[in-house]
Order: C-alpha cells, then sequence, then structure tokens
C-alpha cells in the first residue's frame, strides 16, 4: 500500500505491507487523514517515531472477526492498552504503561491506505457528518477533555493562548461553558475565524490583559507558550497545558508554589460529545480546513503544513474516488478546497 513513513526522514513509500488485524481488531480503509501538529513536531524528533505517521483520520471497516463492523464508518481513538494492568481496571487506560499509541508511539498510523485498531477503539460516524468534519473528532474530543479536568463554570476568566488548529477549536470548547473568554493569538486571518463566532480575540504582541485569568489553556505549540500562560494566569488559577514539542520548558518551580498555580497536563479526550457537537453545528470546523491534498502529494502536503500561518492540511486517500476524491494520478499543482 501507498503510505508516508518516517524513519529519520519522511518519505511516501508504495511498498508498505498492509496490516493484518488481530483478535478484537479491525482492517481500516482510510479515507480521510488529518496533518497535526504532533506529525510535525515528531518529524523534527519528538517521541523518536519511527514508522507510518498520522492519527487523526475517519475510514470504513473492511475486515474484522465482528462481522457487524464491517462496512460501518468509523472515527479511532489513539491510545491502544493491554486491558489487564491496573490503570486499564482502574479506567485509566490512556495511561496504560503497555500501551501503543497511534502514528505516535509503537503503532503504525493513519497516513496510509489502511491502518488497524482495535474494534474498542473505534466509534461509529454518522452518515450524515460530512467526510471532512470527521476528521476533526480526535482533536475536538482532546479539548473536551480541558472540562473533564477543569469545572469550567460562567464566572471563570479564560484565556486560550494559540490560534494554531487545537487552539481555535479549544477556544471554541469553552465558549460553551459561558465563561469570559478571551483567545489570544499571532495571526489576524486565524482570529477572524474565532471574531466571526462572537468571541473575542487579541493578538499576542504587546498584549496586557486588564487583570489575570482563572484559567489559561496553552495551545500554542511553543515553548514560549508556557511562560506567556504562567505570566496570564492569576495566583491560585490553573494553566491547562497542551502543546507538546521537542524543546524542554525551564520553570521557575518555586513561584508555582508561593501563587499556587495548578499546571494540569492535558492529552486525549472523549469522542462522544465530539461527535454529538459537530453534528449539532456547535463547533465551525469548515474554516479550519486550508488544503486538502491526495496522498500521493504527502511530502507537499507536510511542507505546506510546516508554513507559518497554515491551518487544517488534509490528506486524501486515493481509494475513495466515489466520495469525491481524486483518482490515482489526477494531481492538481496547488490543491485547493
Amino acid at each position: 500500500m501507498l503510505g508516508l513513513y518516517f524513519d529519520g526522514e519522511l518519505r511516501l513509500r508504495d511498498d508498505l505491507p498492509v496490516p493484518e488485524p488481530g483478535p478484537g481488531e479491525a482492517l481500516i480503509k482510510v479515507m480521510a487523514a488529518g496533518i497535526c501538529h504532533t506529525d510535525l513536531e515528531i518529524v523534527r524528533g519528538y517521541m523518536d517515531f519511527k514508522g507510518i505517521l498520522g492519527h487523526e483520520f475517519v475510514g470504513v471497516v473492511e475486515r474484522s472477526d465482528n462481522p457487524q463492523w464491517v462496512g460501518k464508518r468509523v472515527v479511532g481513538e489513539i491510545n491502544c492498552s493491554c486491558g489487564v494492568c491496573a490503570m486499564c481496571i482502574e479506567g485509566r487506560a490512556r495511561h496504560c504503561p503497555q500501551r501503543t499509541t497511534l502514528g505516535i508511539s509503537g503503532r503504525d498510523g493513519t497516513f496510509a491506505e489502511y491502518v488497524v485498531l482495535p474494534l474498542a477503539n473505534l466509534h461509529l460516524v454518522p452518515d450524515t457528518m460530512p467526510l471532512y468534519t470527521a476528521v476533526f473528532v480526535e482533536p475536538l474530543a482532546a479539548c473536551f477533555r480541558i472540562t473533564e479536568q477543569v469545572h469550567v463554570t460562567p464566572r471563570l476568566k479564560v484565556a486560550v493562548l494559540g490560534d494554531g488548529k487545537l487552539g481555535l477549536l479549544a477556544a471554541q470548547v469553552m465558549r460553551l461553558t459561558g465563561c469570559s473568554l478571551v483567545a489570544i493569538g499571532r495571526y489576524p486571518h486565524k482570529l477572524k475565524i474565532l471574531d466571526r463566532l462572537g468571541i473575542r480575540t487579541a493578538l499576542e504582541e504587546g498584549y496586557r490583559p486588564e487583570r489575570q485569568f482563572d484559567l489559561v489553556v496553552e495551545c500554542t505549540g511553543r515553548p514560549e507558550g508556557f511562560r506567556l500562560a504562567r505570566e496570564l494566569v492569576k495566583p491560585a488559577g490553573t494553566i491547562v497545558q497542551k502543546s507538546t514539542f521537542v524543546e524542554r520548558v525551564d520553570l521557575d518551580i518555586s513561584r508555582l508554589v508561593v501563587d499556587e498555580v495548578q499546571v494540569i497536563g492535558s492529552r486525549c479526550g472523549p469522542f462522544q460529545p465530539a461527535i454529538r457537537a459537530l453534528m449539532r453545528g456547535l463547533i465551525n470546523v469548515q474554516d479550519l480546513i486550508d488544503r486538502r491534498f491526495p496522498l500521493e502529494m504527502g511530502l507537499q502536503a507536510f511542507e505546506y503544513a510546516m508554513r507559518d500561518g497554515s491551518l487544517k492540511v488534509i490528506l486524501e486517500m486515493r481509494t475513495y474516488p466515489a466520495e469525491g476524491l481524486r483518482k490515482p494520478g489526477e494531481l492538481e499543482e496547488e490543491p485547493v478546497i
């Protein structure tokens, strides 16, 4: 099969073996997959991953030992746990010490024509959900994780740092809580997406709030983002850290202790609230789609995604011309939506 393979160098390969599903697993024909900031960090050295990249996707189950799943359109959770360790038994399977993580650690991902995942990780996608909307289920679920970890009330003053894909989604999720919200970013054209939704925005450069925030959600994808979050959070406030990156961050632990600031790491989240929010039109994702590339142009897609100011880049798989995708070999010099 065709796929994007990383082993210190990102390469497009057409000799990758189609994966074989084991007991309780499904072979999924990938329809579309989104390039995430984590994918960009991996090619810079994050997690020392080798294999097929990608973890945001929608596809169709082609083969499984449970025939009820065959032919179903699905999205999938990225953490594949053992199911028998203490963490799994306690319901914390995302932190299973034996887990593999789709396209990130120990498991090939979705930038290929096929992928294998446990049936327990799959969620059905309603037929009425547009194809490219479904690609956003996984990152939107990660934003709903924030509301699982922190009780966000309308009384709280909240800042979301970062106007990338995750920041724009996180701001929309925070809006649903009724909190006093401002989204802070670097690019006016990205912040306008939130402006149109009635979310207050501000440019990061020179930003000085009238008072500090009860909660700061850090989604910049840059080490300096945490330092800004630390400046903006008030004593006894909370920082939710969503960004991951190759570089390390220096912390003034004493100041965190004196100010009694909570720092909460936040990763993957619940899929069902994300699916419901998308189906009800509560989250705008269409404006976040920047470009669509066929998988054959995966290297160009990564090059485009690494540009400052780009938003969501989606890879289309050649196996689905019936979904309005290009047939093999029908490549455009400048793919557009």
